[in-house]
Parts: structure tokens; C-alpha cells; sequence
């Protein structure tokens, strides 16, 4: 057996309450390692073009990678893949908490549920004993309420993911859940709607294996000198502020989302920065699996209209969407905000782009009180903010169309919202903006998940006092107010987040040292290979082109590759002011450095060179007119 792995995949079908598993080779674990990779070849490989995403043909994956049940600090997280409701094409969502290394206690690498379950279900796995069982007494729940029951039954040492009520109703922005009122979240593109559809309610987990290290002695020497590496992140901003500490910097240089992103700059926004938070209801900072940094925080609100018992405070994109997107300068209101979101199983992201459209389309006239039961959807209501979110979890009014994200609210309110609404493919942007940092614009515009930060990261490598990864070919930060460069620069960092998204390491280690080298020796001393720098970073490039294709299948290429036009053509009040991002230069260089044609498909030679070319369901029947 390989270090790392236990090469075993549990496949539950729901329809037929069995249990197979899938054994992957060697040869594909070292083409596709383990997470987001393996899991998207197995996507591509279990589906086809056009299924619903809701219906029985879809398939709910599970990864952690070979980083998972080591000591590799930051390596707590696990991938969910399938294809998503709310865009209809490649979705992966990236979460935290203790989950994924629970699973992978149980001797699993990963699982990927099939079929549907004639009625309410969840799911027990300790260690190689995995039942199906009845949800009645679940079914209806919050995922609080669900996660403290599931740890009940399987006793200390459990972990357990679970949708609420969002999900159990096929909200399109449904996520899933774990870690109880701590709040860690798979969050984007509405994974918990699919969950949902297959009447899955949770997965929990139990398990007592340790993976086994290939080379333990140059392994426990890496172990040692990256804890090391990690005590000054614990005791600076991101340790001691959360992600929060970021809100007053990205307001400085116009990244941060400010009135459904019309403003380039919000004078408030000292009071949604984690120095506020941390001043006012803060209680103490939150650990995934294996962190050394600590960037949750855990906060209360003794009483008031936001009453709230201890659980997870807000990070960057809440305070950033549910605060400054919507004009709301009330921590208390956007922790109870947030509350909300993750006891009913919803995404945050997508729930405040939601409201700031719902706000704007207020204050143009297009609803009123008759849409809104009442609600006075206006700029900085926290509290119209916290009920409308339990207005689109449970599908209640007007909630019920913005419940199917943010092209069925456009619907609803009328083609002239259209320009309210700041997505790709589908997905709403999450708290950056491309006007404060250039290169994402080609990130969101080219994501396999639609509108996402963290498919390429770029942002934290953009700009003064910014990041830079030399082993990457960047030797200084790139700036960020310029196209120049940013096609290729936004393809190498997408390669090399698809191998931390495979590998299962959080994107904060890299303020920790963690860059391709040191992730390479890691990789091959737990496993026992001898991979090259160069080798892992090809890696990367076949696992973010695996992505493409499974889209291109669904009729994805450049026309889906844009921006919307509030991005492209609206010049902002203060911040960056001016700055817009030249998508067309930017792409035409992205898809040079990904040798892809035109039409942003992946050459024939492109394919051969990855090893991909099997899946190039295009072989034979290239023209003008199927590429577009």
C-alpha cells in the first residue's frame, strides 16, 4: 500500500442500498492525486452531458486527499464534486472543520453517493461499517441540531456533515454543512440542494486508522521546521483578527464589495473589520483539523434584536457581502446574518448578492412592500437582511425564486434587474473585486465553478506587501491595476490551487512557506514517490483542464468566459475609480498559456501532452461551429 492513500473509495447507491468501492491505481493517483483531481475524473467518468443536477443520474463526491490524517499543518479540509445546481456545470466546494480527517480515519479516501433514497436518510461510517439508515427524526432539522444528534449516536471522536432545511427544499444556493454551530461550510453552488434531491440528509463518521508515511524520518523533519513556519501567522493579523482582518485593506485598495459593487470605497468599514468584531462580541478564535493558525472565530450577542448563543462569527466574504455589499454596518446583524445561513444550510455569498440585488431593485422602484410580504428592502436594513434570509432558505415569498439563484430573482423582478446582478455562469462573485485586483478578471471569467477566488487565489499575490512564489516563475508580487501578464499568471496559480485542492491544504499555508517545492517533498515523502517540481506542477495543469472538460461537455467555451457588465463597463465612486479590466486581452493570453484554441477548448495536443486525450469527447468532430 501507498503511504498517503488507503486506495479505497466507498460508491453508495442510495437507490439499491448497496456498498461497492472503488480501488484507483497508483497511475491515477499520481495523474490526478486525490481531492478536487480524482474527484473530477470521477465526475467525468459517472455522468453525462445534460443530466440534471437534481436528479438521480447526478453524483454527490466526497475526497480528502493523501495530505489528510497526517500532521502537514493546514491539512484538515476535503472537496465536494459534482454538478451543480445553481450554474449546471463542474462544481467543487472546499471545506473545513474536522470531517474530512474523519474519513479518512474510517480507512476511506473518499465516497460518492448514487441514486435517490425513497425516503429520508443519512449515513454512519465507522470504520468499515457503513449503514443507510432512516432520517425521520433528523428530517425538518438545522444542521446545529443535526450535527449535536449525530455526535450523540456515534459517541466522541465523530464528525458528521448534514444539510438543513434549504437543502431538504432544493435551494439552489444550499450548502453543506459540519462542525455544528462552529459553522464550517461547503458552501458555494448549492451542494446541499443535491444532497437534498437524493433525500440524503447526513454523513457521519467514526474511524480510529492511521494513514501510513512512506519516509517518516525526512517526513517528521518537514513536520517539525513548517510548525516552525506557522507560530508567526498564529500571532499575526490572520491569527489574531480571523480573515476579518482584511476588510479595512481591501477597502483601501477598492477590493472589497460596496453597494452590490457600485462604491469603490465605504467609510464604514472600520465597523465590519475584524478589530470591531474582536472589540465587541468576539470570544475566542476557531481551529479546523490540523490548523495552526486559527482563523475562525467564535462570537455572541447576549441580547437585542440579534440575540445569538455562541457559535461561528463571520468571516471576509460575510462581513464583506452581508456588511458592505449591502450597506449594513452592524456586526450583530451580520453575525445573526450568518447565523441563520448556516443553520439553515445556505451559502452566504450567494445569499447577500441575492439581498443587495433585491436592495437596488428597491431603491430603483421594480418591488415594493407587495413583493416583500412587507419587508422594507432598503440599503443598511439588517434586519429586513437577517428575515430575507429565512425567507429564501425556506422559499417563502418572494424568497421562492431568489431560492434558484440569481438568473430566476432576475426573472422574478424583471429583465431591467438584469444589471443588478454581478455573476458568472451563474455563480455570484464572492467579496473581490477585479477592479482593485486586475487579475481577476480572467480568474472569475475562466473558474470551472463560475465567479471564484479561490479556483486561482490570485489575489493575495496581487499588489503591494502582497505574496510571491518564486518556484512559480514569480519572484515579486504581481500590481495590480494592469492586464499585462495576467493571462499566464492567472493559469500557473489555477495549477498550482488545483494541486492544493487535491492534495487537501488549506490556501492560508502559503503564508506559511507552503509553495511547489516544499509541497512536493511533503507529497512524496507520506506517499513514497519522487516527484519533480516540474512534474507536480503538469499535475496541476491536467487536473484544472480535467475541469474544463467535464464543462466543455456541457457546451462551455469563450462566450461563457466574460464578466458581467457592471464589471466591464461601469466606472466605480472612489476606490480604484476607473480601473477596468481588459477581459479580451487578458483572455487571449490566458488561453495561449493553457494551449487552447480560440474557443477556449483544449487542443488535441494539449490533451495528448496531459494524458487526457481519452476524454476528449470532441475527437473527430472538431468544426468552427461545435467549438462555439
Amino acid at each position: 500500500m501507498l503511504g498517503g492513500y488507503w486506495q479505497k473509495i466507498a460508491v453508495i447507491d442510495l437507490t439499491t442500498e448497496t456498498v461497492e468501492y472503488l480501488r484507483p491505481s497508483e497511475e491515477d493517483l499520481k495523474k490526478f492525486i486525490g481531492g478536487s483531481g480524482l474527484g473530477a475524473k470521477l465526475l467525468y467518468e459517472n455522468t453525462r452531458a445534460g443530466i440534471d443536477p437534481l436528479g438521480p443520474e447526478n453524483v454527490l463526491i466526497c475526497m480528502t486527499g493523501p495530505y489528510n490524517g497526517t500532521k502537514v499543518a493546514q491539512a484538515g479540509r476535503w472537496e465536494l464534486i459534482t454538478k451543480g445546481p445553481l450554474t449546471g456545470i463542474y462544481l467543487e466546494s472546499d471545506c473545513g472543520g474536522k470531517w474530512g480527517g474523519a474519513l479518512k480515519a474510517c480507512g476511506l479516501d473518499g465516497l460518492m453517493v448514487k441514486g435517490k433514497a425513497k425516503q429520508p436518510v443519512y449515513i454512519t461510517i465507522v470504520d468499515d461499517d457503513i449503514q443507510i439508515k432512516k432520517a425521520d427524526q433528523l428530517w425538518g432539522k438545522g444542521t446545529f441540531e443535526t450535527d449535536r444528534l449525530l455526535k450523540e449516536e456515534l459517541g466522541k471522536g465523530s464528525q458528521a456533515i448534514s444539510i438543513g432545511q434549504a437543502g431538504e427544499k432544493l435551494v439552489k444556493i444550499a450548502s453543506i454543512m459540519t462542525d455544528g454551530r462552529e459553522g464550517r461550510t461547503a458552501g458555494r453552488g448549492g451542494g446541499g440542494a443535491v444532497m437534498g434531491s437524493k433525500n440524503l440528509k447526513a454523513i457521519a463518521c467514526k474511524g480510529s486508522k492511521n494513514v501510513p508515511i512512506a519516509r517518516p524520518e525526512p517526513y517528521e523533519e518537514m513536520i517539525q521546521k513548517f510548525r516552525e513556519n506557522f507560530k508567526d501567522v498564529y500571532d499575526g493579523p490572520l491569527g489574531t483578527y480571523g480573515t476579518s482582518c482584511a476588510v479595512e485593506i481591501f477597502n483601501d485598495v477598492g477590493d472589497l464589495p460596496i453597494k452590490n459593487w457600485l462604491w469603490g470605497h465605504w467609510d464604514k468599514a472600520e465597523k465590519v473589520s475584524g478589530q470591531h468584531l474582536a472589540k465587541t462580541i468576539l470570544k475566542k478564535r476557531y481551529h479546523c483539523g490540523n490548523c495552526l493558525i486559527g482563523c475562525g472565530r467564535t462570537v455572541e450577542i447576549p441580547s437585542g434584536a440579534f440575540k445569538m448563543e455562541k457559535g461561528g462569527g463571520p468571516e471576509y466574504e460575510t462581513l464583506g457581502m452581508l456588511g458592505s455589499n449591502c450597506l449594513i454596518d452592524d456586526v450583530e446583524a451580520i453575525s445573526k446574518g450568518a447565523e441563520f445561513c448556516n443553520d439553515y444550510g445556505i451559502d452566504t455569498i450567494s445569499a447577500s448578492a441575492l439581498i443587495s440585488f433585491l436592495m437596488e431593485a428597491w431603491e430603483h422602484g421594480m418591488i415594493d412592500e407587495s413583493d416583500t410580504d412587507g419587508l422594507e428592502m432598503t440599503w443598511g436594513n439588517g434586519l429586513a437582511m437577517v428575515e430575507m434570509i429565512r425567507k429564501i432558505a425556506l422559499r417563502e415569498g418572494i424568497g421562492d425564486p431568489c431560492s434558484q439563484g440569481i438568473l430566476e430573482a432576475i426573472k422574478r423582478v424583471g429583465p431591467a434587474s438584469a444589471e443588478f446582478a454581478v455573476h458568472v455562469k451563474g455563480m455570484d462573485f464572492p467579496a473581490h473585486d477585479p477592479r482593485g485586483r486586475g487579475g481577476l478578471g480572467v480568474a472569475y471569467a475562466t473558474s470551472n465553478r463560475g465567479a471564484c477566488h479561490m479556483q486561482a487565489y490570485n489575489q493575495d499575490f496581487e499588489g503591494e506587501g502582497c505574496l510571491n512564489i518564486a518556484d512559480l516563475g514569480y519572484d515579486a508580487p504581481m500590481p495590480p491595476y494592469t492586464n499585462e501578464g495576467k493571462g499566464k499568471f492567472v493559469a500557473d496559480m489555477q495549477n498550482f490551487m488545483s494541486m492544493m485542492d487535491s492534495l487537501k491544504l488549506c490556501k492560508f499555508s502559503v503564508f506559511g512557506g507552503m509553495t511547489v517545492g516544499p509541497m512536493t517533498q511533503f507529497l512524496n515523502h507520506i506517499v513514497g514517490w519522487d516527484l519533480t517540481n516540474e512534474q507536480w506542477i503538469e499535475c496541476g495543469e491536467r487536473i484544472f483542464n480535467m475541469k474544463r472538460l467535464f464543462n466543455t461537455r456541457e457546451g462551455v467555451s469563450r462566450k461563457d468566459d466574460t464578466l458581467p457588465p457592471r464589471i466591464l463597463a461601469s466606472p466605480r465612486q472612489g476606490g480604484s475609480g476607473d480601473y477596468v479590466p481588459d477581459l479580451g486581452y487578458q483572455l487571449r493570453d490566458y488561453y495561449r498559456a493553457r494551449n487552447w484554441d480560440e474557443w477556449g477548448i483544449p487542443t488535441p495536443e494539449t490533451l495528448k501532452r496531459l494524458g487526457l486525450d481519452q476524454y476528449d469527447y470532441r475527437k473527430g468532430k472538431r468544426t468552427t461551429e461545435n467549438q462555439r
